[in-house]
């Protein structure tokens, strides 16, 4: 947790950059940094279905008032510009974003944290809903960028094959084996994306695997409990959500 005293300073910088994503390709993210010399621990923050909102932008300064250089890169930037909704509209009707294509914007927006003459060198990684699917595929599909994972909710890392797209063409389960990092789990019992037998599924698998993980499961929630701005937030389970964040990152970043 922040640990917090009223004659502390702090400070922070939030802004839109551009980076080099997945082959290189130039798109936005937003980075919030505490000011300091530091040396800070990093986080790679993956957007949600409804896109790359307000919701990831405090999100962003809510890690970094707590010691995290945080980046939230634009998954959706070659999709083209406009409201959130209709960015995330047209990458819908083109068939959704390539999970190759999101692994890659992960990975090369953890190298720029690692750029950083403020970085400690480690970089965690995490997401809500879809992005806790690629948070998952972005910590199992690359070897020495990750230091820790949170998957908040990730729905369809458990995915039918009637389910499977040009896209998104394996279930991200089926790379439990090449998990490089500890993860968090975080999940509502009253979920239907991922259900509670999907989550016992993927917990079975890490467990027979040999990973390093944890899960915690919260009665009274369903998908979505930390979104504080629609119906679904819980606060009880999400204050107890984040003190779980905190703790683990605190563990596996530092």
């Amino acid at each position: 947790m922040h640990k917090y005293t009223t004659d502390m300073y702090e400070g922070m910088l939030a802004e839109t950059i551009t980076m080099q994503g997945n082959k290189g390709d130039t798109i936005h993210a937003y980075v919030a940094k505490p000011l300091g010399a530091g040396p800070f621990p990093g986080m790679v923050l993956i957007a949600h279905a409804p896109g790359w909102d307000e919701f990831h932008r405090e999100t962003a300064r809510r890690l970094a008032h707590h010691g995290y250089v945080t980046i939230a890169p634009d998954i959706w930037c070659r999709t083209g510009h406009g409201t959130v909704e209709d960015v995330v509209a047209k990458a819908r009707a083109s068939g959704g974003l390539p999970d190759d294509q999101v692994v890659g914007d992960a990975a090369g927006a953890a190298r720029y944290l690692k750029s950083l003459p403020t970085s400690n060198g480690k970089v965690g990684v995490m997401g809500c809903c879809s992005g806790g699917r690629h948070t998952v595929l972005a910590a199992s599909r690359t070897k020495g960028v990750f230091d820790g994972a949170v998957d908040c909710w990730g729905g369809n890392v458990v995915q039918a094959a009637d389910r499977l797209t040009p896209a998104q063409p394996v279930s991200p389960i089926d790379y439990t084996k090449d998990l490089s990092c500890p993860i968090l789990g975080l999940f509502g019992n009253d979920d239907q994306n991922p259900p509670r037998a999907q989550v016992d599924q993927h917990e079975a698998v890490l467990k027979e695997a040999g990973k390093n993980y944890e899960f915690h499961r919260y009665d009274g929630a369903g998908h979505g409990f930390f979104y504080y701005d629609r119906a679904m937030y819980r606060q009880e389970q999400a204050v107890d959500g984040w003190k779980k964040v905190y703790a683990f990152l605190e563990k596996t970043l530092g």
